[in-house]
């Protein structure tokens, strides 16, 4: 089955930025041009919800893994982090001196990376809301900037041409890939952690393994690629493309599966669901999509055939370099492991919900303890003004 439009959203008043499905899929932030970032309800009928605080159009939005929090980057040069609930409450992170593209959480939800036009990467604590460190080895405007799926390494994109691979522990480039012929605008890792994939506005789409560090795969478009998303098989890339379409890319055949038409006018973002069931787009059109994926999940790990090089895709040209032989290929999964037994999985999913809720409860903690921090430190500085008078009315009547 192909995918199909499942939904779409209007609310925005500009260009969607970027988009982000929750965990549980409940819902769906965007981002976008209007200064605003909204969290849609998946749920019909269900209100949605705008954030107002950004002082200017935001750039970049995701949720925390346990779905708790959000993070947004502006062009007023902030980060903040969102409680997405009906009060919208929000911190705020300074340390950029120009526009910030890209936010993004660890997969343990403790660490923030973010990119910016200051040319640099930088690296947050989450609960305690304190900037780290740089890396500033970028000589342009930075777009992208992604954690390894387990948190040692960060992936960055550039309009200096390059995509670089640094380990996180001893913030060092480890590599720097240069094959882009033009500003590299989206960068991911893999689900596995052994590739990236980069977008660029060389109408191509490159994958590379991170370990051998070498060019993978290479497909060739029609328009600027502004973004791309992996499934979360491993299997598939979604990307989004300034010709306005949404292209689905079999990255173990190595060919172009679908192209999707809903965008009138640049296609800006795309976004995989945790799970992979949907995957959510959004467009100069000011309007964000939802798409139900449709590929039979049996599939996933079946398509483990082996590389066919050199397809034409779709009748396009797109010429493809294809050795896909670098681990890509997950396990095997069964649809249904009959092994195991009912009651077990049960167990398995409570406990998995039980500690998914704790994490929301640390998260909404911290949340709440940095709000009470801003207002300590506020409380601070209106007592301190209140003596510093005080001292200037004693010091004024003894002379």
């Amino acid at each position: 089955e192909d995918p199909s439009l499942e939904r779409h959203f209007k609310g925005h008043r500009d260009a969607i930025t970027s988009v982000d499905f929750s965990l549980n899929k409940k819902q769906l932030a965007s981002g976008s041009m209007d200064s605003c970032l909204m969290i849609w309800s998946m749920r019909p009928q269900m209100r949605a919800y705008r954030f107002v605080g950004h002082k200017d159009a935001v750039m970049c939005v995701q949720f925390s893994p346990s779905g708790h929090l959000v993070a947004s980057g502006s062009r007023d040069k902030t980060v903040r982090l969102w409680v997405p609930s009906v009060k919208g409450e929000s911190t705020v992170f300074k340390a950029h001196t120009a526009t910030v593209r890209s936010v993004h959480f660890s997969s343990d939800g403790q660490s923030l990376v973010t990119a910016s036009d200051d040319k640099t990467v930088k690296v947050w604590t989450v609960h305690r809301q304190k900037f780290l460190f740089s890396l500033s080895q970028h000589i342009n405007w930075v777009r992208c900037a992604r954690f390894s799926p387990d948190g040692r390494l960060i992936v960055s994109a550039s309009d200096d041409k390059t995509v670089k691979l640094w380990d996180k522990t001893s913030r060092e480039c480890i590599h720097s890939f240069c094959e882009h012929g033009g500003f590299v605008n989206h960068v991911d890792f893999h689900p596995s952690g052994t590739c990236i994939a980069a977008a660029g506005t060389d109408n191509t789409v490159k994958v590379w393994d991170v370990r051998m560090n070498r060019l993978l795969q290479h497909y060739q478009g029609n328009a600027v690629v502004n973004s791309l998303s992996f499934h979360p098989s491993g299997n598939y890339l979604v990307t989004a493309s300034n010709d306005s379409t949404l292209k689905i890319l079999d990255l173990l055949e190595g060919r172009l599966l679908y192209t999707l038409h809903g965008h009138q006018g640049p296609a800006t973002c795309v976004a995989f669901s945790r799970v992979g069931d949907f995957f959510a787009s959004g467009g100069s059109d000011e309007q964000v999509m939802v798409w139900k994926t449709n590929f039979d999940a049996a599939d996933y790990g079946d398509v483990l055939k082996t590389q066919k090089s050199g397809t034409s895709m779709d009748g396009t040209h797109h010429t493809l370099q294809s050795e896909m032989d670098c681990g890509v290929h997950l396990k095997k999964t069964k649809p249904q492991d009959s092994g195991r037994n009912h009651a077990q999985q049960e167990e398995e999913t409570s406990l998995a919900n039980t500690l998914e809720h704790i994490m929301g409860q640390l998260d909404v903690l911290t949340q709440t303890v940095s709000i009470l921090e801003q207002r300590l430190t506020l409380t601070e500085d209106k007592l301190k003004e209140c003596l510093e008078n005080q001292q200037k009315i004693i010091q004024n009547k003894m002379s």
